[in-house]
């Protein structure tokens, strides 16, 4: 009865679906370049890609996180569940707190990425990259847990950027100023209740705000009466520039750093934790999760291949290309995504990289393909290993955060 109710409430004429603030979304939409993000019409840029990079950085951005998907895990068995679920133990994770996690099949291959939100005692939120529905069900049976997929009922804004603090404290929320990164907290904005996470996909101070989609309008209009009132610069920004900023942090993408187990096609093409650089999550000290039999044997094993960040001289955008231990030498891997960062005036990659004996190659030199006055011309570009996240700022992490 319920499916045929959601059948008969559906448009089959509309494509892809409008987020709650959808309709501030089209007015600040100046170029109409829109995609799709789990199904929801997302603006992949507003107005100019630097314009948005730059408000990231340099000021207050705000972008419609709406189309992530999210799941709320409650009942006796939630804790239980989502530890057998993710790599990571999660059973110190207190109320009000959020944490990084990734989770695999029985292979020990990475299924998604995401953030599991401690709501309450006992009630947990799950927000992923990609629709995890049918596998959190799967996982699920014999335990007594309640899944709701909640991506449609719950709205969100990201407010990222070195004023999102100071921008938020002038649209009404007061109680910021000591709210550590990971931390959540609980207010009301004109009468409505609003949940507020410090946390994001930027690298950078940030907050996201989580609310009913009836007072999603009422939200978007406060945060953005902030600029009309003259006080700071607010901006909206698209899936174009999240995608630099991520890639400055360090931050992995899955389906595009790396092919998530579900849609692997041909064996050997997926990855684990310890592969894609995510090996500081897994925890073999907590009872049985999923994969851990795999996880531990892999473990023990010299390292095959790893996702590393890497800097690639010069100014060519280097998409898809090969990677080698050497010019004219062995291929070793392929980058994955890339971006320029004008902040750091260099070409950052995320990039698959061969090991041999469990060793990373003393040489990395990527073939890059261009097109110069319609003809297509090769050059080498060396690169170089970053250990850390290419950026990073103190504010970040700073409580109370640093005023702009």
């Amino acid at each position: 009865m319920a499916s045929q109710q959601q059948l008969a409430g559906h448009d089959f004429h509309e494509v892809l679906k409008a987020s709650p603030f959808h309709a501030r979304v089209e007015e600040q939409s100046l170029v109409k370049n829109w995609m799709s993000w789990n199904g929801y019409q997302t603006a992949r840029v507003y107005d100019t890609l630097a314009s948005e990079y730059f408000a990231i950085r340099s000021s207050c951005s705000v972008m419609d996180l709406t189309p992530m998907e999210k799941y709320r895990i409650s009942g006796p068995d939630a804790l239980t569940f989502l530890n057998r679920l993710v790599v990571r133990d999660i059973s110190a994770l207190k109320p009000h707190r959020v944490t990084y996690v990734a989770w695999c099949n029985d292979e020990g291959k990475v299924l998604d990425d995401g953030t599991i939100f401690h709501l309450e005692p006992g009630t947990y939120r799950l927000c992923s990259q990609h629709h995890q529905l049918d596998w959190l069900l799967i996982s699920s049976l014999g335990m007594n847990v309640l899944i709701e997929e909640e991506t449609h009922e719950v709205a969100a804004l990201a407010v990222q950027g070195p004023t999102a603090c100071s921008v938020l404290t002038a649209a009404g929320f007061d109680t910021l100023s000591q709210l550590k990164p990971f931390g959540i907290t609980h207010t009301l904005l004109n009468g409505f209740e609003v949940m507020i996470s410090r946390t994001g996909y930027t690298g950078d101070l940030g907050y996201e705000l989580w609310v009913a989609p009836a007072n999603a309008l009422a939200l978007w209009d406060a945060v953005f009466g902030v600029k009309q009132r003259g006080l700071y610069d607010v901006r909206c920004i698209g899936l174009g520039a999240l995608e630099m900023v991520r890639i400055e942090a360090g931050f992995i993408m899955p389906g595009d750093d790396f092919n998530t187990a579900e849609t692997t096609v041909r064996a050997g093409h997926d990855r684990s934790p310890f592969e894609i650089g995510l090996g500081w999550l897994v925890d073999f000290d907590k009872p049985h999760f999923t994969g851990k039999q795999a996880l531990l044997k892999e473990h023990g094993q010299p390292i095959k291949r790893r996702l590393l960040k890497l800097a690639v001289e010069g100014n060519k955008a280097p998409a898809d290309s090969f990677l080698y231990d050497g010019k004219r030498g062995r291929r070793i891997g392929t980058i994955k995504s890339h971006t320029w960062s004008p902040i750091l005036k260099a070409t950052l990659a995320m990039a698959d990289i061969e090991y041999r004996n469990g060793v990373v190659p003393a040489q990395i030199w990527a073939e890059i393909y261009y097109q110069k006055e319609l003809e297509w011309r090769a050059t080498w570009a060396r690169c170089t290993i970053s250990k850390a996240p290419f950026w990073a700022h103190p504010r970040r992490s700073a409580t109370p955060p640093q005023r702009c």
